[in-house]
């Protein structure tokens, strides 16, 4: 991490909530170098959560629901107000909660972030998050693993993650979500013989080369990744059931609170 680039990220952020005139309890580094990958050319994936004033909730003329700012070869920074983030959530979209748990942080108010996974943990559905990132890994598996003589290094462990993160939540079933750094999720999913030293070896190569440089698809990787979506799929679809409205009271009661919170500028 660049102490000047992060600097800039932090100028970016205080840039953004005097104009959007937003309270940010989150903001986290969400790309490669969160998941422990990154190359000598990665950018920076900073993403935030924000909270704005309570008369612009209360207005027929909603604002939108996302912040972005200028992405350019360095920086990437937005963000998702906490409704969306919370709607997302309940309906099972697992970035709410890797952006929770990132282990880079550009600013993290600890209260919001405890209280959120509390909240997380009670809500989320573990077969919508599993169906999320299969949908995710097959995206990418069909974008990029296509052509297996010329695979980029970066675009192989965007499938191999979502892989990895399906094999876990099959062996942690009373968990809500996989770990953020790459090579403790492979660790930790025990995989087949083999998968986690060529993992090893791709995340020294990508450090030491650049994002997109190409390589054959080795072959153990991509068994790895066929079959663990094909395990996903064989489970069924989870279907496009309402969420449960005890599962939304709790998140409404959630947001409520973080919005009075931020009314009395309860946040660091």
């Amino acid at each position: 991490m660049d102490p000047e680039i992060v600097a800039q990220v932090q100028r970016r952020l205080d840039a953004a909530a005097r104009a959007e005139e937003v309270t940010l309890p989150l903001a986290v580094e969400s790309g490669s170098r969160a998941w422990g990958f990154p190359s000598q050319d990665s950018d920076y994936d900073c993403r935030f959560l924000y909270i704005r004033r309570t008369e612009d909730y209360l207005s027929p003329w909603r604002k939108r629901d996302v912040i972005e700012t200028p992405v350019d070869t360095i920086y990437d920074v937005s963000g998702w107000d906490l409704a969306k983030a919370l709607q997302l959530l309940l309906k099972g979209n697992a970035v709410v909660l890797e952006w929770l748990t990132s282990p880079i942080a550009y600013r993290r108010d600890a209260r919001f972030v405890g209280e959120f996974l509390e909240l997380a943990t009670s809500v989320v559905d573990r077969r919508r998050i599993c169906r999320h990132y299969l949908h995710l890994g097959e995206t990418q598996q069909r974008r990029n693993l296509a052509d297996e003589t010329a695979v980029a290094r970066k675009k192989l462990f965007y499938a191999l993650r979502p892989a990895a993160a399906l094999r876990w939540m099959r062996l942690h079933p009373s968990e809500v979500a996989p770990p953020m750094n790459f090579l403790s999720l492979m660790e930790s999913c025990a995989p087949p013989q083999g998968v986690f030293g060529l993992a090893q070896e791709l995340i020294a190569e990508k450090a030491a080369t650049g994002e997109m440089v190409t390589a054959p698809l080795d072959r153990t990787l991509a068994r790895f990744v066929e079959d663990e979506f094909e395990i996903e799929r064989a489970r069924g679809d989870v279907g496009e059931s309402d969420t449960k409205a005890w599962a939304q009271r709790l998140a409404e009661d959630f947001f409520i609170a973080q919005l009075r919170r931020s009314e009395v500028g309860g946040f660091g």
